[in-house]
């Protein structure tokens, strides 16, 4: 396990506000990007978009306040007009309402488990596999449980309803996302500390 606490620490571990700010304006981009990677879903307001892999990322490697920061900053600039969230087909990509609206529980979902797993990745949960799978884990349950919750109140669905519309359609390719940062983030932490201890 490296000594380091965040793969964004790794990477400028001398950081400055420059850096910081350079690094929020990049994982702005990145979130930005990953939204537009968005496949609507036949009956549900919710679509199949790269924003959730966008906040396991940021949040991971990041670190609890630049992760957060930074998705709040995403936000921040949707609600200002900036075009950035996922494509709707009943919605704007961009506004206040949008955040508001039946899906907002997924973007503040998002926000808080950027905030979760950047707290967990600041004390290297994501450095091991045995650490990191559960860590996600709980990052997309937060994301799920806001998700649902805003949109079951939002539209006056039943559960099992809220359940098919929000959850169900995303099974498969959340278990990937988990796979993919789970499995990648150990074997990148390993490089890094075969490449210190050479």
């Amino acid at each position: 396990m490296s000594s380091t606490a965040t793969l964004r620490v790794a990477v400028a571990p001398r950081s400055t506000a420059l850096t910081h700010a350079l690094f929020i304006v990049g994982g702005v981009g990145f979130i930005s990007a990953m939204a537009q990677v968005s496949i609507p879903v036949p009956g549900s307001p919710v679509p199949v978009t790269g924003q959730t892999l966008a906040a396991l990322l940021v949040g991971t490697t990041y670190g609890a306040r630049l992760g957060f920061t930074t998705f709040a900053t995403y936000i921040l600039a949707g609600i200002a007009g900036a075009p950035i969230f996922a494509p709707s087909a009943t919605s704007a990509n961009h506004g206040i309402d949008r955040v508001m609206g039946a899906t907002g529980g997924y973007l503040i979902g998002m926000l808080l488990a950027s905030l979760l797993l950047g707290y967990l990745a600041d004390r290297r949960a994501d450095q091991k596999f045995l650490t990191s799978y559960p860590a996600l884990l709980l990052g997309e349950v937060t994301i799920f449980g806001f998700g649902l919750l805003w949109l079951h109140n939002s539209l006056n669905l039943t559960w099992s309803a809220t359940i098919a519309a929000g959850f169900t359609p995303f099974i498969i390719g959340e278990v990937l996302k988990i796979a993919i940062v789970g499995t990648s983030l150990p074997l990148i932490w390993r490089k890094i500390a075969s490449t210190l201890n050479k």
